[in-house]
């Protein structure tokens, strides 16, 4: 049977990390299908049927999808699920906020944040905050699975899908978006970023965060992320949470100031490519998994740096 992605979008664009969950679909069977529901999203549908490795692409355009809510995404994806072995989305906020309902409306187990595809029924997904890999083997008659992004490449483009268009069943009415306050930067967006400059509690206050991470992130062209112990201070928002309860990154380049490499937020970044520590405390956690260590007051030692980089 064939296998259905659900597309993350801005109604204008696809989101990164469906790219990532469009490859984990392709590694279980070769017919992947593309679901864009939104309103005025015909755009979205445009870019989707360019993904390489998407068959059909399938578009709900109507008014009660502009937000996405998570009652009536999942209610249409359970109007639909008849004719899919698979039902996949990426692990992200959006994800993880309507996979569970999917999975609990067609009554089976969901499998979360996958990293590896053995077979079309066994997946390999991480527990113990990432320190075991569990193999886990479904016989569900369809199979609701999360991706974790980081774990597989992206999809390129190339592909000529064409576009369905999908009936939209009425609003559910359970929930109404009030308002939404993003965060707006000019730096790349932190699960998108090739370089990532985080800070934790060693930072202080919010005050030395702009003063001295903001620079450097802004020097090396990175994004901005944070522990949870700093987002929980007050030093940033919360969408700079870097962690298992925040967001899963595997850039290239990690700096981690002032973070001494709690459980939780190792399981959010250990898989980057080089990980940069700098922490006054030699024996902080943040050093096991740290490609280069530097045992320093980040108040010195960042100045330093910014002076070097020029």
């Amino acid at each position: 049977m064939a296998i259905l992605v659900i597309a993350e979008h801005d109604n204008s664009s696809i989101k990164p990390a469906t790219l990532n969950a469009v490859t984990a679909a392709s590694k279980i069977g070769a017919e992947v299908h593309l679901l864009v529901a939104g309103s005025a999203c015909a755009p979205a549908a445009d870019a989707a049927a360019k993904i390489a490795g998407v068959g059909k692409v399938l578009l709900a355009d109507a008014a009660q999808f502009a937000d996405q809510s998570p009652e009536n995404l999942a209610a249409l994806v359970v109007a639909n699920a008849a004719a899919y072995g698979h039902i996949v989305a990426a692990a992200t906020t959006v994800g993880k906020n309507f996979m569970p309902r999917v999975a609990a409306l067609l009554d089976v187990a969901q499998i979360s944040e996958i990293v590896a595809v053995e077979t079309p029924d066994t997946f390999v997904r991480p527990i113990y905050a990432g320190n075991v890999l569990a193999t886990v083997q479904s016989s569900d008659a369809i199979k609701v699975i999360t991706v974790r992004a980081t774990a597989f490449e992206a999809a390129g483009e190339g592909g000529s899908a064409a576009v369905e268009n999908l009936a939209a069943a009425a609003d559910l009415g359970k929930s109404k978006l009030v308002n939404r306050e993003l965060t707006k930067s000019e730096r790349p967006e932190l699960t998108a970023a090739k370089i990532i400059v985080s800070g934790g509690r060693g930072m202080g206050n919010g005050d030395n965060f702009h003063r001295l991470l903001e620079p450097l992130a802004d020097r090396l062209g990175a994004a901005l992320g944070a522990s949870r112990a700093a987002v929980d201070a007050g030093y940033v928002p919360n969408d700079y949470q870097v962690g298992q309860t925040g967001k899963i990154v595997a850039p290239q380049l990690y700096i981690a100031v002032g973070i001494s490499g709690a459980i939780q937020h190792l399981a959010g970044m250990k898989d980057s490519k080089v990980i940069v520590a700098i922490n006054k405390d030699a024996e902080a956690p943040i050093f096991q998994v740290a490609d280069y260590g530097l045992v320093g007051d980040l108040f010195e030692v960042l100045p330093a740096l910014l002076a070097e980089l020029g």
